[in-house]
């Protein structure tokens, strides 16, 4: 594969041409780079609310060298460097690819990387998700922009009215398009339309999860990585409306006005709303979340873990897993999760008598801080992660993974092997002057050996379906699980009571 490269004013550029016009990015540091590409029509004024469109042809060359917008949310969650904070906008459906240097004439695999940020917040733009560390070591990497908060997530479908079409699971949709895209242009760029894998991490996590339950993305994606999907993210029809309704409320208006207001307000009035309704559902307890998917129609059939356990999924190989001290993170920041003995009781108030103990049982110690946060991390993603595994792999291919690995400034800081730090790793952050830092220079080693090891694991995987040797299927047999440390080992089926304590535990409804 060879691109067409100008040099203008010093700096490499580098061009492709795609379905919709030619596209201009950047090289530097081994790697090609093109930014904030249009997937679909900008989602405004009559398309606000309604399915993405495909995006319009553009003359001449557009340039793809910086990132535009991300989708709106509060703005203290955009900032992408010191003092540095991306734009926001509804025009937001946008991707970017890094590519090698050098691709060659072989078609490389393609990952393709969905944000987390509980379906309210978070950029392709990061710089943690630069992808670059991924890309040298031979695939196409694309990273994804969508619908966040109210404009996306949150099914608001039932306030439509005979004049305003108002559709639902947008983000799922807007995703599909991408995948889309990537299917039609990506082999412009040195990448396989027919081998692609996409992950995500929390949030973004729990949306690889659900487009497997989506009829539509099938065969645009052929394998996927969970790294930490979250419980508690999908609700019924019946629920979605209620919070639908609420949001009307949140909103200053009646349910069958809403739907005129929704169009006439601005993205800063619908961001706070939605802060309004979450603060409401946290406090109330209707179903676990009010952001996220709702299945129940003809886009999203059913729950995607029970989608899964009937073999109705798309039965394409999957790795997931979480790390080994996920709460930890929100004793210090974003107090999401039941991770003190008030908020457990709180969470497990309408539980049945026996299931409440048998979970405050299989935590040692319980009510101790640390056995809340145990059980807050288990609740919130160890839980999805075990069930995930046991329905997905009774069809396809599941491998389990922790990731227990954490250098010891992150110990030192309370942290540990807390969410999202499996990042670190799987991006390269470690071989970085910032990795530097957070190895406090002891253990540096031992970081770019992990690193090396996850980012193989997903190559490899992102090749063949097989995550590498040594690593088997996991499988009501022996439940193997895959720990990634100092030194990366096997274990079967670790914590046993604390995976059977949430089964059948659901807060969605």
């Amino acid at each position: 594969m060879r691109f067409a490269t100008v040099r203008v004013m010093h700096e490499h550029t580098v061009r492709v041409t795609i379905a919709t016009g030619t596209v201009e990015g950047f090289t530097r540091d081994g790697v090609n780079r093109w930014r904030s590409i249009p997937y679909a029509r900008p989602p405004v004024g009559p398309l606000r609310f309604r399915a993405p469109q495909p995006p319009e042809p553009w003359p001449g060359v557009r340039h793809c060298h910086g990132f535009t917008n991300c989708a709106p949310q509060q703005r203290r969650y955009t900032i992408i460097g010191v003092g540095k904070y991306q734009p926001m906008s509804e025009d937001c459906l946008t991707l970017n690819v890094v590519t090698p240097e050098s691709v060659g004439e072989k078609a490389l695999p393609v990952l393709v990387f969905i944000h987390g940020g509980g379906y309210i917040l978070g950029s392709s733009a990061t710089p943690l998700y630069d992808g670059a560390g991924l890309a040298r070591r031979g695939c196409v990497y694309v990273s994804v922009n969508y619908r966040l908060g109210a404009l996306g997530c949150l099914d608001l479908s039932s306030l439509s009215t005979p004049e305003i079409t108002i559709d639902a699971n947008l983000f799922l949709r807007d995703l599909v398009m991408a995948l889309q895209w990537i299917r039609d242009n990506i082999a412009a760029f040195g990448g396989d339309p027919g081998n692609v894998t996409i992950f995500g991490e929390s949030a973004g996590a729990h949306a690889v999860a659900t487009l497997l339950a989506v009829p539509a993305a099938k065969g645009l994606f052929h394998q996927a990585i969970s790294e930490s999907p979250a419980s508690g993210m999908v609700r019924s029809r019946e629920v979605a409306t209620e919070f639908a309704t609420r949001f009307a409320t949140q909103l200053g208006v009646r349910r069958q006005d809403a739907a005129h207001a929704l169009m006439q307000a601005s993205p800063a009035e619908l961001v706070a709303a939605q802060k309004r309704l979450i603060d409401q559902g946290m406090e109330q307890r209707l179903g676990a979340f009010p952001i996220g998917p709702a299945f129940g129609d003809d886009y999203l059939p059913l729950d995607p873990v029970e989608a899964m356990r009937r073999g109705e999924a798309h039965r394409v190989p999957l790795i997931v897993g979480t790390n080994a001290d996920e709460g930890r993170l929100f004793t210090r920041f974003l107090p999401l999760l039941p991770t003190t003995e008030p908020m457990v009781e709180a969470l497990l108030a309408d539980t049945d008598p026996a299931a409440r103990e048998r979970i405050t049982a299989a935590y040692p110690g319980y009510p101790d801080r640390s056995a809340c946060v145990r059980l807050g991390g288990d609740f919130a993603f160890g839980s999805a992660a075990w069930q995930i595994a046991e329905a997905h792999g009774k069809y396809a291919p599941a491998y389990l993974y922790r990731y227990d690995f954490a250098p010891r400034p992150l110990h030192w800081a309370g942290l540990g092997a807390t969410h999202a730090t499996e990042l670190l790793a799987v991006f390269g952050v470690y071989r970085s002057r910032f990795g530097a830092l957070l190895t406090a220079g002891v253990d540096r080693r031992a970081a770019r050996r992990v690193t090396k090891e996850v980012q193989g694991r997903w190559l490899a995987f992102s090749r063949t379906g097989i995550p590498g040797d040594g690593w088997p299927a996991y499988t009501d047999a022996d439940r193997a699980v895959m720990v990634f440390d100092r030194t990366s080992h096997l274990e079967f089926d670790p914590h046993p009571e604390r995976r059977l304590a949430w089964e059948g535990f659901s807060l969605a409804q």
